[in-house]
């Protein structure tokens, strides 16, 4: 058990490797998909379309956007006394004291954390596809922890 010197002082993150490299890639290709489209049907074709449908067309990419960066945004934060853990959108900020477990079961899409008060709650930042590197994220923020 760390001294409690090296407890207030101990920092770490951890973002998953493999949802940001998909979502990044599949979000880069998706929009050389849809430009190159537009630009393939030409003129003519474009002149089509109505304000509205163009702005339907933004509207869904956008959308698309939103949900990708939520995927890519999850992360897991030590500072000190304080946990931080975010969830697409969602950010959880606790105390260490809070935090009585954390566990990643085998099969599972990614790491739970077990409160004091009886809840759990997901840490998405810790994806079971990232293999042998979210083993290690999951001792390491148990090493801190404890």
């Amino acid at each position: 058990m760390p001294a409690d010197s090296e407890a207030a002082g101990a920092r770490y993150s951890y973002r998953p490797l493999g949802v940001r490299m998909v979502g990044l890639v599949a979000g880069l290709g998706l929009l050389a998909v849809c430009v190159g489209a537009w630009i393939a049907i030409g003129p003519d074709v474009r002149e089509r379309f109505s304000f509205l449908q163009r702005a339907t067309l933004v509207a869904i990419g956008v959308g698309i956007a939103v949900l990708v960066h939520a995927l890519i945004r999850s992360r897991v934060r030590i500072r000190g006394d304080r946990v931080t853990v975010v969830n697409g959108y969602r950010r959880r900020d606790l105390d260490r004291a809070q935090v009585v477990a954390l566990r990643m079961r085998r099969g599972a899409p990614w790491a739970e954390m077990d409160l004091a008060d009886g809840t759990t709650i997901p840490v998405m930042a810790i994806q079971g596809s990232d293999g042998s590197r979210a083993v290690d994220a999951v001792r390491a923020v148990r090493r801190l922890l404890d």
